[in-house]
């Protein structure tokens, strides 16, 4: 695993940077599926959520070096609006209109049960099927929160885990 540090310029310069400094462009040119999950709990913008303009950079780069299809996908956890609607309020239909892109309900997606009787929080696990034939990219919110002193991409993928089952 690679790391890289930058500075922010702009989500264009900082994201290209920070991708061309762990060499992304030769693991992104051998994918064929990219998901891009950003942090959309709910409908507050930026610094609660992923700004759109983030999510564009990152499609315009991986769009540089590779054929893949790409997709923005997330599952809000919002108890009074559906991730289409979070999609709507925060620009992501408009960015996706204009780049030709899709938007993918996590929420609603097929799911894949998982099972390990030995993991005594989570003896099965179901996530949704997309996930295991896309490569994805992690775009979190750095933030503080009220159950950790910050968060990042592990707890990002909660997005993945459908309200139905947890």
């Amino acid at each position: 695993m690679s790391v890289a540090t930058v500075g922010y310029v702009s989500y264009k310069e900082s994201v290209a940077k920070a991708f061309d400094a762990i060499d992304a462009s030769a693991r992104l040119a051998k994918e064929s599926a990219i998901l891009i999950k950003p942090n959309l709990v709910n409908a507050d913008p930026h610094p609660v959520t992923t700004p759109a303009a983030c999510c564009e950079a990152i499609i315009e780069y991986v769009s540089r070096c590779s054929r893949a299809e790409i997709i923005i996908a997330e599952g809000t956890g919002d108890a009074s609006r559906e991730t289409d609607a979070i999609f709507e309020l925060l620009g992501y239909n408009k960015l996706a209109s204009r780049l030709g892109i899709s938007l993918v309900d996590l929420n609603a997606e097929p799911l894949r049960k998982l099972e390990n009787r030995h993991c005594p929080m989570f003896p099965e696990m179901y996530l949704p099927e997309i996930a295991f034939n896309h490569f994805i990219i992690s775009a979190p919110v750095l933030k503080a929160h009220s159950l950790a002193n910050i968060t990042g991409t592990l707890k990002n993928m909660m997005g993945f885990a459908p309200p139905k089952y947890y």
